[in-house]
C-alpha cells in the first residue's frame, strides 16, 4: 500500500493512466493495458499470497523445524513472500521517501528478530492481499474513464466502389459514406446524407430522449442508432470527434492534482512519522518489543493516499457521464467549496434566441396586418429582434413582401417602403422622430417592445423576449438551497433583467453591463476570498470566466468561452451544473471522511497497541481493514461501466454538441 508523498516525481503521476487514444501495441489490450493487468492483478501476486499463507500454516503446525529458535520455513517464506515490500522500502530509502512499506519492513524485521515467524508471515499475507484488493479497486477507477471507449465501435460498414465493406474504424477516411444499421453505434462525427432514424445521444449531449435524424442532421461518434438505417458522411474521426475530445478533456483532468490531494499526501507522510515516533516512545517506556511492533503495524495512511485521488477520479468521471466536463482536480475542489454563482442571462439562463411573445395591435388593425407590416419591413434585417418577427410571420404563414428603400438607424429601428407604404419599426424615440404619434401609455409587456407604424399612423406593438431555459429556475432554487448565492449579470436593460430575475427567483442582479464590467464584478468577489463560479456562453463572457475561481461554459457557447472555461456543460442544462456541484461536495465529504476516519483509527490503534492491548496480528488486521474501508468509501463516486440508457418516447430534439 503505497503512500505518495509530495516529493514524488511528476513523471510517476503522469504515467498513472495509459492514454486511451494510443494505438494498439504489441502485448497490450485494445485499451492500452498490459496483458494480465486488465483487472489490476497478476497471477504471480495471487500465488505469492497463497505461498505465504501455506508457509504460515506450516509454521503454526511446527512442520520441519531443524533449529530450536529459528523457523527455516518462516524466515525463508517471509523474505521471499515479502520481497515486493522490502524492494519498495529499499527504493524509498534511496529516494528519501517515507512510506508504509518502509514502516512495515521495520515491523517485519523486528518480528523476525524476536522469533515471531508466524506473526511476520500473517502480516506479510495481510499486506500482500491488501495490495491486490487495492489494485483491483484503484484499477476500477482508472478504467472508469477508459471504459468510455467502449462506446466507439472497432469496425464500421463503409461504401467503397459501390460495395458495402466492413473495415476497421481507424481506416475510415474523411468524406467516406458510413452505413449505420439499426441498433449499432455510430463510429464518426458526420452528416446524414440518406435515411431517417432516431439516435440516442445522451453520452454526448445529455439529452434524455432520442433525437430524430434526417438528411442534413449531424450525428456524433459513440451514439446509438435506434430505428432506421442511416448513411453518414464522415467529417471528424478518432480524437477529432466530439466523443474523442470529451475523453481527452477528462484524461487531462485526471492527470491534474488538486490541492486537497497534495494535502492528503503530506498527511499520509506525517502519519508514518507519527507511527514511528510513537513506536520509539513505546519501546523506551515499556521495553516491550511486541507492543512496539504493534504500534508500527496498526498505523495506516493508504486510505488517504490512495483514496483521495480515487475519489477525485470518480467524481470527474461521474460528472463527465452526466454531461459536465471538469478540466482539473483543482476545479472540482473549488466547486466543492462554492459559495457564489454568477449567471449570464442570454444563452445561459435563456436560449439566446429572441421570440415573439405578444402582439398588441391598435383598434381597427388586425394582428395579421400588424405582423405582416413589421415582418415585411424587417425582411432581410440582421437584427435579432427583426429576425424573430420574420420567423414568427413565417411560422404563422403570413405573406411577407420584399421591402424597398430600407434604412436602419442604430439604436432606434428601421424605415422601409412596403408596397408603396412607409413602414417604421423600432422604439418610441424612432417613431416620434418620424412624426408618428405614439400613445403616452402602452400596456405593459414582458420582454422588449417593438413599435410599428404605417405612414404617420401608429399600428401597435410587438413584444419580443428570450425564452428561459426549462429547469433554470429549479437550478437556481437548488443552488440557493445549498447556501450558494446566485447573482445575475447581463448587458440587457434594467427592466429586462428584472423580469428574468423575478421569473428565476433571483434576488441579486446587475444590468446594462459591458463585458469588462462583468469581469470587474466577478473579480471583486474573488478578491474577497469567495469561491466564485461564473456561467456564460459567449465571447463577451470570456473575461468574466477567466476572473472566476471556476469558469463554466455552456456547451452551445462560442469556442472562446469553452476554451476560457474550467468546466463545460455538454447539454446546456443548468441542472447539470447543480448536479456537478453536488458531486464535488460529495467528493469533498468523502475525502474528509477518510481523513478523519484514518486519524481516529490510527490514534486509537496506536494508543491500544502502546498499552499492550493489541498483538501484532490484530494490529495488522485493523490496519488492512481500515485502509480498505476508506479506499472502498472513495469508490462510491465511481461511475458505472455504462451510463443508463436514455428512455422515453422518440421525439425530435434540437442538439448542440460540446465540441465542433
Amino acid at each position: 500500500m503505497k503512500v505518495i508523498l509530495e516529493n514524488e516525481t511528476h513523471e510517476h503521476e503522469q504515467h498513472r493512466v495509459a492514454s486511451v487514444h494510443a494505438p494498439h501495441e504489441e502485448g497490450k489490450t485494445e485499451h492500452g493495458h498490459e496483458e494480465g493487468h486488465e483487472h489490476g492483478v497478476e497471477l504471480s501476486e495471487v500465488l505469492r499470497v497463497v505461498f505465504v499463507a501455506l508457509a504460515a500454516a506450516a509454521v503454526w503446525l511446527h512442520v520441519w523445524e531443524p533449529f530450536h529458535k529459528v523457523s527455516v520455513i518462516g524466515l525463508a517464506a517471509t523474505l521471499i513472500g515479502g520481497y515486493p515490500i522490502f524492494k519498495e522500502a529499499f527504493e524509498n530509502i534511496v529516494e528519501r521517501r517515507m512510506t508504509m512499506e518502509l514502516s512495515m519492513t521495520i515491523a517485519l524485521v523486528s518480528a523476525l528478530a524476536i522469533g515471531e515467524f508466524f506473526t511476520a508471515l500473517v502480516i506479510t499475507a495481510f499486506v500482500l492481499a491488501a495490495e491486490i484488493l487495492e489494485g483491483l479497486t484503484v484499477g476500477r477507477g482508472r478504467r472508469a474513464i477508459q471504459d468510455m471507449l467502449d462506446f466507439l465501435p472497432q469496425t464500421a460498414s463503409v461504401l467503397r466502389d459501390g460495395q458495402t465493406v466492413e473495415v476497421p474504424t481507424q481506416t475510415i477516411l474523411p468524406g467516406e459514406i458510413i452505413v449505420i444499421r439499426p441498433g449499432s453505434r455510430i463510429p464518426v462525427d458526420g452528416q446524414v446524407v440518406s435515411g431517417h432514424s432516431f439516435v440516442e445521444q445522451a453520452a454526448i449531449t445529455g439529452e434524455p430522449m432520442p433525437s430524430e435524424k434526417t438528411v442534413g442532421s449531424e450525428v456524433y461518434a459513440g451514439t446509438i442508432n435506434q430505428a432506421g438505417s442511416l448513411q453518414v458522411r464522415a467529417e471528424r474521426l478518432g480524437k477529432e470527434t466530439t466523443f474523442g475530445k470529451i475523453i481527452e478533456a477528462v484524461e487531462k483532468a485526471e492527470h491534474s492534482r488538486a490541492p486537497i490531494q497534495k494535502a492528503a499526501d503530506r498527511l499520509a507522510g506525517y502519519l508514518v512519522y507519527f507511527a514511528l515516533g510513537a513506536a520509539v516512545l513505546t519501546f523506551l517506556i515499556t521495553h516491550n518489543i511486541r507492543s512496539t511492533i504493534s504500534v508500527i503495524i496498526v498505523a495506516g495512511a493508504c486510505g488517504i493516499a490512495a483514496g483521495t485521488p480515487l475519489a477525485i477520479l470518480g467524481a470527474i468521471g461521474r460528472a463527465a457521464r452526466q454531461g459536465s466536463i471538469i478540466k482539473g482536480g483543482m476545479f472540482l475542489e473549488a466547486l466543492g467549496r462554492l459559495d457564489t454563482v454568477f449567471l449570464d442571462k442570454t444563452g445561459t439562463i435563456t436560449f439566446g434566441e429572441p421570440t415573439v411573445a405578444q402582439v398588441r395591435p391598435e383598434p381597427g388593425i388586425s394582428e395579421h396586418v400588424l405582423v405582416q407590416a413589421a415582418a415585411s419591413a424587417e425582411h432581410g434585417s440582421e437584427h435579432p429582434l427583426g429576425r424573430a418577427i420574420v420567423r414568427y410571420a413565417e411560422e404563422a404563414k403570413i405573406p411577407i413582401y420584399e421591402p424597398g428603400d430600407f434604412r436602419y438607424e442604430v439604436g432606434r429601428g428601421i424605415v422601409a417602403r412596403v408596397q408603396g407604404e412607409r413602414i417604421a419599426v423600432g422604439n418610441r424615440a424612432h417613431l416620434l422622430s418620424l412624426g408618428v404619434e405614439v400613445p403616452a401609455q402602452i400596456s405593459a409587456f414582458a420582454g422588449t417592445l417593438v413599435l410599428v407604424a404605417s405612414g404617420d399612423r401608429y399600428c401597435g406593438a410587438i413584444s419580443v423576449e428570450d425564452q428561459v431555459r426549462p429547469g433554470a429556475a429549479i437550478a437556481v432554487k437548488a443552488l440557493e438551497a445549498m447556501k450558494t448565492r446566485v447573482i445575475l449579470l447581463t448587458g440587457d436593460t434594467q427592466s429586462a433583467a428584472e423580469a428574468v430575475a423575478d421569473q428565476m427567483g433571483i434576488i441579486h442582479f446587475h444590468a446594462d453591463l459591458l463585458p469588462e464590467q462583468k469581469a470587474v464584478e466577478v473579480a471583486a468577489h474573488t478578491k474577497k476570498g469567495r469561491m466564485v463560479a461564473m456561467l456564460g456562453d459567449g465571447i463577451n463572457d470570456a473575461p468574466a470566466l477567466i476572473e472566476a475561481t471556476v469558469g463554466v461554459a455552456m456547451g452551445s457557447g462560442t469556442d472562446v468561452a469553452r476554451e476560457s472555461a474550467d468546466v463545460v456543460l455538454i447539454g446546456n442544462d443548468l441542472e447539470k451544473f447543480v448536479e456537478t456541484v453536488r458531486i464535488a461536495r460529495r467528493c469533498r465529504a468523502i475525502i474528509f471522511q477518510n481523513f478523519y476516519g484514518t486519524l481516529i483509527v490510527d490514534t486509537i490503534g496506536i494508543g491500544l497497541a502502546a498499552a499492550g492491548l493489541l498483538n501484532p496480528l490484530f494490529a495488522a488486521f485493523i490496519h488492512v481493514a481500515s485502509e480498505l474501508t476508506f479506499i472502498l468509501n472513495s469508490t462510491r463516486l465511481l461511475p458505472s461501466r455504462k451510463p443508463e440508457a436514455a428512455s422515453g418516447p422518440m421525439t425530435a430534439s434540437a442538439v448542440t454538441p460540446y465540441f465542433r
